[in-house]
């Protein structure tokens, strides 16, 4: 009865010539810990503000609905109230939306230049981490033809 070669030996062997370097993976982790901090800052930063335009305008409309809704000696002067109001509603909103614009105008450059930021650092992280990994199994098989 033919026996089965036992391969775990082999495989030892062969790992243990070509070297893993986990500490590549643990900068990978880093780095990638890192953007997700920043980018958070970023949008956390954005809802911030997207709340404070929120709120202001709100806090706008309140007012002048308070204005509003005094009562009036005069008919017409409904008419004008509504007209006032209407008018100063359409003139914060586009003021507001200019402000929501604004912030999320911020919020793609800051992304745009953390996105391109990590992908000069992964670039550059490769190309070294390739170079090693080069000499590492270039000295391994040199290793491994001397025996």
């Amino acid at each position: 009865m033919a026996m089965n070669q036992d391969f775990t030996a082999v495989m030892k062997d062969m790992m243990g010539a070509f070297p893993v370097d986990t500490g590549a993976m643990e900068d990978v982790y880093k780095n990638t810990a890192a953007l997700n901090e920043k980018l958070s800052n970023v949008a956390l930063s954005a809802a911030e503000k997207s709340a404070e335009v929120s709120g202001k305008w709100t806090k706008e409309t309140l007012d002048k609905l308070s204005g509003m809704s005094q009562a009036k000696a005069d008919p017409a002067d409904y008419a004008k109230a509504v007209t006032d109001f209407a008018s100063a509603s359409a003139e914060v909103a586009a003021e507001n939306m200019a402000a929501f614009a604004e912030i999320a105008k911020k919020v793609q450059m800051e992304t745009v230049e953390l996105m391109m930021s990590a992908g000069k650092d992964l670039g550059e992280e490769a190309s070294a981490a390739v170079k090693k990994a080069t000499a590492d199994v270039t000295t391994a098989a040199k290793k491994a033809a001397a025996k």
